[in-house]
C-alpha cells in the first residue's frame, strides 16, 4: 500500500518548534505535544505533490474542538469490558490518550506517519505504554483488523470521506461492536447518516460541545454507532 504523505523526516525537519499544551478535560490535566506552527507545513514541497496525487492536507497538525469534545465524552463514556480501542485518524491522539487514562488498550491509527510520531510521544509523555502505531488508509483497511471500539473525531469534515469511512467501520469493527464518533456538525453529516443506516449500523446521537480554554465552545454532534452484525 502506498501512502500520500510526507515522510516524518521531512516534516519533523521543518517543524522546529514544538508546543507542549495542557488540556483540561474534567477535573483531569493531559500533555499534548502538537507543532507551534502547523501552517509551516504548506511549505512543503512534500505536501504540495501529496495534495496533487491524493488530495492529502496536513489536518492532523492541528487539535480540533471536535477532538476536545471526544475526549470529555470518554472521560465518562462506559467502555467494554477489554476493548481493544482504534482511534481512526487519530491525528495529535487526544482521545487515545483518555482511553489510554481509562485503562483501555489503544491501536492509534492515520494516514500520515507524521501523526502517528506524535501520537505515540503524546501517549508516551502522559505515562502510557499500552498502544501501538497502525499507518491506516480508510479506503483499503486490513482484512484480518477487528476491534470492538473505534474512535473517531471530526472524520467527516469532506464528503468524499464519508462512504470509505463507514465501510472501514464494517470492515473492522466486529458484531456488537460500539463505535464513538464526534462531529463538529459539518456539512456531510447528514450524508453520514444515510450512509450507517444502509451499511446496516443502528446510532443514536447526542449534542456536545467544547473548544480551547479562552476560546469559544463549538457545538458538535457525538454519534454512538453499533454493529448489530
Amino acid at each position: 500500500m502506498t501512502f500520500f504523505a510526507p515522510h516524518p523526516a521531512a516534516v519533523l525537519a521543518l517543524l522546529q518548534d514544538v508546543t507542549r499544551e495542557k488540556v483540561y478535560i474534567d477535573d483531569e490535566t493531559f500533555l499534548i505535544d502538537r507543532p507551534d506552527r502547523a501552517d509551516k507545513l504548506l511549505d512543503l514541497p512534500e505536501v504540495h505533490e501529496a495534495s496533487r496525487i491524493d488530495d492529502y492536507m496536513p489536518y492532523w497538525a492541528e487539535l480540533w474542538p471536535a477532538a476536545r469534545m471526544l475526549a470529555k465524552v470518554l472521560m465518562k463514556e462506559p467502555l467494554p469490558a477489554d476493548a481493544v480501542a482504534l482511534e481512526m485518524g487519530c491525528g495529535l491522539g487526544l482521545a487515545g490518550v483518555v482511553a489510554l487514562w481509562r485503562g483501555v488498550e489503544v491501536v492509534f491509527s492515520d494516514y500520515d506517519a507524521s501523526a502517528l510520531r506524535f501520537a505515540a510521544e503524546n501517549a508516551r509523555i502522559n505515562g502510557f505504554t499500552k498502544f501501538r502505531t497502525l499507518q491506516l488508509d480508510w479506503r483499503e483497511p486490513p482484512a484480518d483488523l477487528k476491534v470492538s471500539l473505534v474512535l473517531g473525531s471530526d472524520l467527516t469534515y469532506e464528503a468524499r470521506n464519508v462512504k470509505p469511512i463507514v465501510e472501514c467501520l464494517r470492515t473492522i469493527l466486529v458484531p456488537g461492536g460500539i463505535g464513538l464518533v464526534t462531529d463538529q456538525n459539518r456539512i456531510p453529516g447528514e450524508t453520514f447518516r444515510a450512509n450507517l443506516t444502509a451499511a446496516g449500523f443502528t446510532y443514536t446521537t447526542q449534542p456536545v460541545k467544547a473548544g480551547a480554554p479562552g476560546a469559544p465552545r463549538e457545538k458538535g454532534t457525538l454519534y454512538r454507532i453499533t454493529r448489530l452484525a
